[in-house]
């Protein structure tokens, strides 16, 4: 229970279902952080929200617990976080929480109360194909809310223990839920920052973790020549135009970050097309790899609208992406996410290869 709406109506369909339920809310700050927290968690999973979460378990007549993870938080989410900026990528927190925490730690420690599953307010849907036994992953029936490019990674055993109650209901529909039953939730505004970065100066945080993440370098064209400098490559996104402290004649966008070299490539629009992506990490929900090439429809960014395009494994959890039309801004660090209509196929990582050079197709 994140002390949002969408956590409060899941645990309480839950208990209107009939099931024992019991609220939990990770806590993600440590002792040691002073009185920050409160607004920089405050959104999702603070001392507020805690509080929100708390009163509604108390409505429901369910049992309520804060436990303290903010040790693997900081392992599992923050630390990766800091460190894929710091080579020139653009990570996905969200991924790294609800595989790890949500569905991995607090998952184990549901099963060590002898809880049946985790349940949370993700908008997204599980089934379990009657014929083969396995379970599917779908989008959500609100696809303005769908959440299922978040949860790509989830194993068939994390899937089979895992409940998203509010999966079949539109976003009105769940406050429609919370007024009813009087949750002190029902009007609260939708969370849309990352929890652990204030005000979403993501770079602001970054400076404050690790100063050293910021080392000065040079801004270049296409050719290599320098066109100015910049205080450090995590302060960058490849499809950025805004923030590049250049003068120009036309309009400049990030092609591309080399953490090593700390340049960061600047060229035209055009430049960012791409018509292939290699991904690491790749999962197919349904537990193995296809053994030839698959047509779905592909997502390469959470607010993107899913593309025709073939997948195909190359090997070691590596997997080739190639579109029926050139994408703009292939982001290394981000989701590369498949579907076959709503069905989630599966998904990984964009990583940076000669397949990902901009305005090289073919």
């Amino acid at each position: 229970m994140s002390g949002g709406v969408d956590s409060s109506v899941a645990a309480a369909l839950l208990v209107e279902a009939g099931y024992a339920a019991v609220g939990v809310t990770m806590r993600v700050w440590g002792r040691s952080e002073g009185p920050e927290p409160v607004s920089r968690f405050g959104s999702c999973c603070g001392s507020e929200a805690v509080d929100d979460a708390r009163r509604v378990a108390e409505r429901l007549g369910i049992p309520y617990y804060l436990l303290n993870m903010a040790d693997e938080f900081d392992r599992a989410v923050i630390t990766p976080f800091a460190d894929t900026y710091a080579r020139g990528r653009t990570p996905v927190p969200c991924v790294a929480c609800n595989t790890d925490l949500k569905f991995g730690s607090l998952l184990a420690r549901a099963r060590a109360w002898e809880a049946i599953a985790v349940a949370t307010g993700h908008y997204a849907r599980v089934e379990r194909d009657a014929h083969t036994g396995r379970y599917t992953l779908w989008r959500a029936r609100d696809r303005r809310k769908d959440q299922s490019d978040f949860l790509w990674p989830l194993t068939q055993a994390q899937l089979a223990a895992a409940r998203f109650p509010v999966g079949d209901l539109t976003k009105p529909e769940v406050r429609e839920h919370a007024r009813r039953l009087g949750l002190v939730t029902a009007d609260k505004p939708d969370s849309q920052e990352i929890c652990f970065v204030p005000d979403g100066d993501y770079r602001g945080f970054l400076r404050r973790r690790d100063p050293g993440t910021f080392r000065a370098g040079a801004i270049v064209d296409v050719g290599g020549r320098v066109l100015g400098r910049h205080a450090g490559v995590a302060g960058f996104t490849i499809g950025q135009r805004k923030g590049l402290g250049l003068s120009s004649d036309r309009p400049l966008y990030v092609l591309n970050i080399d953490a090593e070299t700390s340049h960061v490539t600047v060229g035209d629009a055009a430049d960012l097309e791409c018509d292939r992506l290699v991904v690491s990490r790749s999962n197919f929900i349904a537990g193995s790899a296809p053994p030839g090439p698959v047509r779905v429809t592909a997502k390469i960014r959470h607010n993107h609208d899913p593309v025709p395009a073939t997948v195909r494994v190359l090997g070691a959890g590596r997997a080739e992406v190639v579109f029926d039309a050139p994408q703009r801004a292939l982001t290394p660090g981000q989701s590369c996410v498949w579907y076959r209509g709503d069905e989630v196929v599966g998904g990984g990582v964009i990583e940076r290869g000669s397949a990902l050079t901009p305005g090289q197709l073919g």
